[in-house]
């Protein structure tokens, strides 16, 4: 079994460099998609309120007969429970639908038009003295909205979840949590495939022997980000678990590092408000 790098969250949390998302997985194919990545030997899953298939995550880990503490869960907040009661009652079901207490709890994005998410996280933080989460951040937060939670309360969020490709690298907002001690996690890591047929990345892989796929997520893993693709192929999801055994170099680092355009591919976190029927 390859042993995945982990790094130390605040509060002494190890998080699993490499893990697996559930993002846009139907619900009714979630347990299934979880099951066969934990037999490919991820052991971090990140999934979401708004996802819809906490529940199955928590199901899929109950029946792996892997021990609990060695699976790390990672789920966020509704955007419809940003008020603080309702973030309690949100949270509860969280936890009875993942079969016990989360690892890492996130805010998922800021609403700054719909709410105070300074409140909110004076919220969170009840849930690790709760024994809710065993860690808190954030997710979707630019530097305003980081710089805020830093002046007005006394809790650095563990981690900051954006989204993070060779189109959009992020540097000053990465930059911003190292010097904070906040971990950066990297969310649509290959841009949902729009880097994939890309001139340079297939030029990399031609080089690496590798896929295109696997040069990227080997990118964001030297960058000590914590990254995690989605896929419900099992081949797919072997592939990408399969990057510890080769590194890039600098000068093909420096080529993928070239290709930053600013290019989103989600939304823009300082627009963003939907909220959940």
């Amino acid at each position: 079994m390859t042993t995945v790098p982990q790094i130390v969250l605040d509060g002494d949390v190890a998080i699993p460099q490499l893990g697996f998302g559930v993002f846009q997985i139907k619900p009714e194919d979630t347990a299934a998609a979880v099951s066969q990545a934990l037999e490919a030997g991820y052991r971090h899953i990140d999934t979401a309120q708004m996802y819809g298939n906490e529940a199955q995550v928590g199901k899929a880990v109950a029946e792996s007969g892997i021990p609990r503490d060695e699976i790390f869960v990672t789920s966020k907040l509704s955007n419809a429970a940003h008020d603080p009661a309702a973030a309690r009652e949100a949270t509860e079901r969280s936890v009875d639908a993942l079969g016990g207490p989360m690892d890492l709890y996130l805010i998922h994005w800021p609403m700054p038009a719909v709410g105070d998410f300074v409140q909110t996280w004076r919220t969170m933080q009840e849930f690790t003295e709760q024994g809710l989460t065993r860690a808190i951040g954030v997710s979707n937060f630019q530097i305003p909205h980081l710089r805020r939670l830093l002046d007005e309360t006394d809790v650095v969020p563990a981690v900051n979840q954006i989204e993070v490709h060779p189109y959009l690298q992020q540097g000053p907002l990465r930059a911003f949590g190292r010097e904070h001690g906040i971990v950066t996690e990297a969310w649509s890591p290959i841009a949902q495939g729009d880097v994939l047929d890309d001139p340079v990345l297939l030029a990399l892989a031609a080089e690496t022997g590798r896929s295109v796929a696997q040069v990227v997520l080997r990118w964001h893993l030297q960058r000590g980000d914590v990254v995690f693709p989605k896929s419900a192929d099992p081949a797919r999801m072997r592939e990408n678990f399969a990057l510890f055994d080769f590194t890039l170099n600098d000068d093909q680092t420096a080529r993928i590092d070239a290709l930053d355009a600013g290019r989103r591919r989600g939304p823009d976190p300082d627009e963003f408000n939907w909220i959940p029927d």
